[in-house]
């Protein structure tokens, strides 16, 4: 007799909507790693791609806090690989969608130091207040 996984209700929630937002049937990954094993930025990350997957397949929001959705470099590496034909720079972007949909400011442009300001790069400071901010 095999065990059957139970998913919330709130946890197919979640899938679906990083399902809706990538376009990605993320159910047929079936965690062949091969995303994982090219992936040239998987040493910087917390979780590996088919983790990352892995996770989003069970609902777990907890995927939302690694960093490993910000270090993808949709580089399409994994893409090419999947057997499966699917598309894993498109679920990492979805993650970073819903994560700054949720409006969390990581960065508050008050608290940058006035030296520090007058010293980086304007163009650096957008790009990570569009990033870190809600």
């Amino acid at each position: 007799m095999t065990d059957k996984i139970v998913i919330s209700e709130e946890n197919e929630e979640f899938l679906a909507k990083v399902s809706e937002i990538s376009g990605q049937v993320i159910t047929l990954c079936d965690q062949c790693g091969t995303c994982s094993g090219g992936c040239p930025m998987v040493t910087e990350m917390d979780l590996t791609p088919s983790q990352m997957m892995r996770m989003v397949q069970m609902g777990q929001r907890e995927v939302l806090d690694s960093k490993a959705i910000w270090y993808c470099a949709s580089c399409f590496t994994c893409t090419v690989r999947c057997p499966r034909g699917l598309d894993l720079s498109k679920v990492a972007e979805a993650l970073r969608q819903i994560t700054l949909r949720r409006a969390v400011d990581y960065i508050d442009i008050n608290n940058f130091p006035k030296d520090d300001l007058a010293r980086l790069p304007q163009i650096a400071l957008v790009a990570g207040m569009r990033k870190f901010t809600g």
